[in-house]
């Protein structure tokens, strides 16, 4: 019987602020009842030691027994549970945090962000897995990761889910009725899952943190009602809202077009967070100017995607001008620039907005997107096209749009044996795995001489620049003499 980790968990949770003195036989009996224990044996010490060897004890403990089912799947739903217990209830979250706001808003997210990593809501152990480095371009310092924090599905627990009843509740992973789910098969537990109300716009809205914090307190601010996402107006509005409230975080929205939107179009939700992305620091490449915001700073950013910046003390003024630009956008076609405001009735144009706080001031960045295809490029043309896919396939949303590569668990182990191959001389297409690299890495071959010491940090480096021409595809606009004057062929036109 695992008594000892019983005991090292609830002097964890007493430790982190999760529950107090007084609540120790109470969350002991919790635990108990989790595990199907129905007595008590009090160590002599309280062992401390890092949560995920205390859960670890107990889930094997638990599976040993017969309580669960001893598959990734399974494990994380009980574990949920197990800290769900001890996670304090919704309203006395909420008491907290406007508690320390009333210090400073990020006073408030901090604790917050701390909060979330000690109920396990984020698994700091997961995150401390993922593969991380800074890559040099054209257009500045681009960040790269290789997410491993998402757990890869057991293919029994696959086939389970499957068959298991199925139920639309839930309606998505980002709905408020999250908070506290048991989970299921296919839809992950939340009993340690906590969100704040904030209001945007005269709406209700939740502050939360993504479990699988890609940047520094990557936070998802998400709607109240499970509505599709939809960019408007309204959109510029509630990101200066929010900004405006949290003036430390940044905060943006996927487009709302397959191919150049996010995973989840269904939901209406924002990004945001405390990280300084590449395309931040990116600078003015040519100041514009539009008829009647005189007043607005504007400009358009030297970055591979086509970015109008915009800069004004007065957030009003700064939606009236982004309403007027995405208008002109959603109806705009130049043939002459590939660019179609619909086929067929299909409507290709969006835009993917990022607000922040600049110097005391309010700043949007504009990025114009289209999701138009071709026999070509069926996946979209302004999409990475098919030579870059051994390393990039996935939608451009609004993280990578911003200069972070959100890349595949899979290359972890590809690129290890990409840098081995290299410096051994071995022939890539005769793995089945590798043999996607081997155009790239013969055109590596060209311009390196690869070593077991040096093969890593030329191919990291080399992925970077891959990202580069990721972004550079997913431009409408290319960084050329005719991408350049038929960027601003648009902005006369607005």
């Amino acid at each position: 019987m695992s008594y000892q980790a019983i005991k090292d968990l609830v002097g964890y949770a007493l430790r982190t602020g999760l529950i107090e003195e007084y609540d120790r036989p109470w969350a002991v009996n919790e635990l108990l009842k989790a595990m199907g224990m129905d007595a008590w044996e009090e160590p002599a010490e309280t062992h401390e030691r890092p949560l995920e060897d205390i859960l670890k004890e107990l889930l094997d403990d638990a599976a040993a027994r017969g309580r669960i089912e001893d598959d990734t799947t399974n494990r994380d739903l009980f574990d949920t549970e197990l800290m769900g217990r001890l996670t304090p209830r919704p309203s006395q979250v909420i008491s907290e945090f406007r508690r320390r706001y009333q210090a400073g808003p990020k006073d408030a997210t901090d604790w917050f962000y701390r909060f979330s990593q000690d109920t396990d809501y984020i698994r700091r152990y997961r995150i401390a897995k993922d593969v991380k480095w800074k890559a040099a371009t054209p257009y500045g310092e681009l960040d790269i990761t290789i997410n491993l924090s998402k757990p890869e599905k057991d293919p029994k627990a696959i086939a389970a889910a499957k068959a298991a009843p199925q139920t639309s509740y839930p309606k998505c992973q980002l709905c408020r009725e999250n908070e506290g789910y048991a989970g299921r098969l296919n839809h992950p537990a939340r009993q340690n899952h906590r969100i704040i109300p904030i209001t945007i716009n005269q709406e209700d809205w939740f502050l939360q943190y993504s479990p699988y914090v890609y940047y520094n307190e990557h936070c998802i601010v998400l709607n109240g009602h499970h509505t599709p996402m939809k960019i408007d107006k309204a959109t510029f509005r509630k990101l200066l809202d929010f900004v405006k409230q949290f003036p430390h975080y940044f905060v943006g929205s996927n487009a709302d077009l397959p191919i150049v939107g996010g995973s989840i179009l269904s939901h209406d939700h924002f990004q945001g967070g405390c990280y300084t992305f590449a395309m931040e620091k990116a600078p003015i490449e040519r100041p514009i100017a539009f008829r009647g915001f005189e007043d607005v700073e504007a400009g358009i950013v030297k970055w591979p995607m086509s970015v109008i910046r915009l800069h004004c003390g007065d957030d009003q003024r700064l939606v009236e001008l982004a309403d007027r630009i995405l208008t002109a956008w959603r109806s705009y076609t130049d043939e002459a620039a590939f660019v179609f405001a619909e086929t067929d009735g299909e409507p290709h144009n969006t835009i993917t907005p990022i607000a922040r706080m600049r110097d005391g001031k309010f700043e949007l960045d504009l990025v114009l997107r289209n999701n138009i295809t071709t026999a070509e490029y069926p996946l979209g043309v302004y999409h990475p096209h098919q030579e870059l896919h051994h390393i990039k396939k996935e939608n451009i949303g609004l993280i990578e749009v911003m200069g972070l590569a959100v890349l595949p668990a899979r290359l972890k182990a590809e690129l290890n044996g990409v840098a081995r191959a290299l410096a051994r001389g071995e022939d890539l297409r005769a793995d089945e795995t590798l043999a996607k690299h081997a155009d790239w890495a013969e055109e590596l071959k060209a311009r390196y001489t690869f070593t077991e010491e040096n093969a890593e940090e030329i191919l990291r480096r080399e992925v970077g620049v891959v990202f580069a021409t990721v972004l550079e595809h997913a431009g409408v606009y290319k960084c050329t003499p005719e991408g350049k004057e038929a960027f601003l062929r648009f902005v006369q036109s607005v």
